[in-house]
């Protein structure tokens, strides 16, 4: 293998830091960069920006690799936040992972490592890639460790940027990576995963949309038209979401379906017309299932849309299993997914990506789903 300069992005995390180990011990010229997203508020105690930056500093010295510090808040708040603070106004809940990867990860952050004389970059992403010599293409693969794989948020990644990216954490299990970060004791080897987005960390996500978001509290309404609470704007609410909708039993025990009295509230319904929240009483509620979806925005790996075949499967969000589906392309550089099974809370916003076995062909932002249930 010929070697090369690469650049790694490390995060102050495990899996960046056995990237960068990994690629120096097969002979690479490797130079950590430490990307800062945000600013607004980093001295929070909800934003770790300032702590993963002296971990990664630490795992550059014990590596022996020059680290860089590149501040991409400017391109962040423009290219990611302000298309999530759009999104969740129109009602829809985006998924900001996704684009950070599109935008920031392999778009800034690619093109600055370029500069510096980068033949690759590297990420301590849970994916593969692979070039296919029938296709003539490069092809993005699912991580090995199936509890980890992180493909859905790589979707987007075109020809051009899986040609420049490599992922080596993605050939192996969380497991295997632990256990290289204490054998060379690494100083963040047993550091936790991170949740969620810096920008957002721990905080209680209702409480930092409302510095941002203008919002209207309305009418809570079961299936039937009853007003059951009050919503504190349509914003904050998710499809299927269970928590916090401080709703307790009703007094009428007329026929409900999915359950009795107690049964748990989803969120199933978002009325902008009428600024209603709809909620329904039943994890498997029919306004809550969906057989098919239209999505758009789309972006393909292969730069081309699949043809349709019987081997497609597709994930409406992050943690599921893949669902067998039959795929369409519906014009307007929509498409739409048809599931055999019916698919829980499909949420407008959400990425569906498209797979076929262990290739992760693209997919797009899901802009409308049927439920089981008229009304």
């Amino acid at each position: 293998m010929s070697h090369h300069r690469i650049v790694v992005g490390l995060s102050g995390g495990v899996d960046s830091a056995v990237t960068a180990h990994l690629l120096k011990q097969q002979g690479h010229e490797v130079v950590g960069i430490f990307m800062k997203n945000w600013e607004d508020d980093d001295d929070s105690e909800y934003c770790s920006s300032n702590v993963d930056f002296v971990d990664a500093a630490a795992v550059a010295d014990v590596l022996g690799i020059e680290i860089k510090h590149v501040n991409f808040a400017a391109d962040y708040k423009d290219r990611v936040f302000a298309e999530f603070l759009r999104e969740y106004q129109a009602g829809r809940t985006p998924n900001p992972d996704v684009l950070c990867n599109a935008e920031i990860k392999f778009k800034a952050f690619l093109d600055h490592a370029m500069r510096l004389g980068a033949e690759k970059i590297a990420t301590g992403h849970y994916a593969r890639v692979r070039f296919d010599d029938a296709s003539r293409k490069h092809q993005l693969l699912k991580g090995l460790d199936p509890a980890k794989d992180q493909s859905y948020f790589l979707h987007r990644l075109n020809q051009a940027q899986l040609s420049k990216t490599l992922f080596p954490v993605g050939e192996l299990h969380k497991t295997e990576v632990r256990r290289i970060a204490d054998e060379i004791a690494l100083p963040n080897a047993k550091k936790k995963d991170s949740t969620g987005i810096c920008f957002i960390g721990e905080r209680p996500f209702r409480e930092f949309l409302n510095r941002y978001i203008s919002h209207a509290p309305g009418a809570i309404q079961d299936e039937r038209g009853r007003t059951v609470g009050r919503h504190q704007g349509l914003s904050f609410y998710t499809l299927g979401q269970r928590q916090g909708l401080g709703i307790g039993g009703l007094k009428d025990k007329g026929a409900q379906r999915g359950g009795g009295e107690h049964a748990p509230w989803f969120v199933a319904r978002k009325d902008l017309e009428k600024n209603l929240l709809r909620v329904v009483q039943g994890h498997d509620h029919p306004w809550l299932l969906s057989h098919r979806l239209v999505a758009d925005d789309t972006s393909w790996v292969a730069g081309t849309p699949p043809a349709p075949s019987p081997t497609l499967a597709a994930k409406t969000r992050y943690r599921q299993t893949d669902a067998a589906c039959a795929y369409s392309d519906v014009g307007d550089g929509r498409f739409a997914l048809d599931f055999p099974d019916a698919q829980w809370a499909v949420t407008p916003g959400q990425s569906a990506v498209l797979y076929d076995g262990e290739v992760c062909l693209g997919g797009g932002v899901i802009a409308s789903a049927d439920s089981l249930a008229a009304g």
